[in-house]
């Protein structure tokens, strides 16, 4: 979307020195700030300009069962459709649905996600329909 992104990022078993969920939230912050913060400043250098690029913090929440996990690839997949950017998942470019349908050569872990879902015909199915998360608190609306 021209105006916010979401990402889903699975980490491995939580080991020492972060050991909680909420240690590891406060280093990622600090990832993602320094993230924001260094492509702000590259933004503004390129094109001449000053101050910030994003309006908002970013959110983040544990994803601690299997179906709240299954809903948020859905809704981040089906998010440009209801913005109105699509009438197609296939046909927006700036997402990883298309990767996780290709056969081209990719980053994702396609057959994990692939899996989760079943295959990929059921990975399709599942994104045509409609979905509402139970807790849209992670998700920064503007």
């Amino acid at each position: 979307m021209p105006n916010h992104f979401h990402f889903l990022i699975r980490t491995k078993e939580l080991q020492p020195p972060f050991g909680k969920f909420e240690t590891f939230q406060k280093f990622a912050s600090r990832q993602f700030a320094s993230l924001f913060s260094s492509y702000t400043q590259a933004f503004n250098k390129k094109y001449d300009r000053r101050g910030s690029l994003f309006m908002s913090n970013f959110k983040k929440k544990e994803i601690s069962s299997d179906a709240y996990l299954t809903a948020v690839i859905t809704y981040i997949h089906r998010n440009p459709i209801h913005h109105g950017f699509c009438d197609d998942l296939a046909n927006w470019p700036y997402s990883s649905y298309r990767a996780l349908l290709s056969e081209k050569k990719t980053k994702l872990q396609r057959q994990q996600v692939l899996g989760w879902f079943g295959d990929r015909q059921s990975l399709i199915d599942n994104h045509r329909k409609e979905i509402t998360l139970p807790d849209k608190s992670l998700f920064i609306d503007f």
